[in-house]
């Protein structure tokens, strides 16, 4: 899928903001160790991208209560929805100077992905660190998407085509207006 970035300066996607605070200590220190076995920027966001994906699980399969969205918070509680994966995921290759965005697919409610641009590739290429489960095998891949959920148009399922740099305003409002995860499978958008 080609990816529509609203914003056309690619500094945009190294940039820290509230949810993608990649200055924090913590992600930096995240960062620092995973880097440090990483010899390229392929070897370390593909390092990245498999830590989230499989040492920070999902709140909703891991039955955790509890909200995250800020990418410092995900990494301190260790839990996170696909959207909170998605934004500790960009913070973690904003902060080794890899361009990442957020990208979204509505699936009844929407869903959070990133998007990568490693040096040298021509293309943004979509990662879905949401975590696998049975039935669900999310790889991190440039030459195919391999995401957890492939949308289905005969259920009114889309890609949605633009790249943010900073999460959509809905999204983190969302996140950060809900009291619980049960209530926020309650308000999750529908609609970007």
């Amino acid at each position: 899928m080609e990816l529509i970035p609203n914003n056309p300066d690619i500094s945009a996607y190294l940039a820290a903001d509230e949810a993608i605070d990649h200055k924090h200590p913590r992600v930096r220190a995240t960062a620092a160790t995973l880097s440090a076995d990483a010899p390229d920027a392929y070897t370390y966001a593909k390092a990245a991208f498999e830590f989230v994906r499989d040492i920070i699980p999902h709140s909703q399969d891991a039955g955790d209560p509890r909200v995250t969205w800020r990418a410092s918070g995900v990494l301190a509680q260790r839990t996170g929805i696909c959207h909170a994966k998605a934004h500790v995921l960009v913070a973690l290759l904003r902060a080794e100077g890899i361009p990442a965005g957020l990208c979204y697919q509505k699936l009844g409610v929407i869903h959070g992905l990133v998007a990568v641009k490693l040096p040298g590739e021509e293309r943004w290429a979509r990662q879905d660190p949401r975590g696998n489960r049975p039935g669900v095998d999310a790889q991190f891949r440039l030459d195919r998407e391999q995401l957890a959920f492939p949308v289905r148009p005969e259920c009114n399922e889309l890609d949605l085509p633009v790249l943010f740099a900073e999460p959509h305003p809905v999204v983190l409002q969302c996140l950060r207006e809900a009291v619980d995860r049960p209530h926020l499978w309650q308000t999750l958008p529908t609609d970007l």
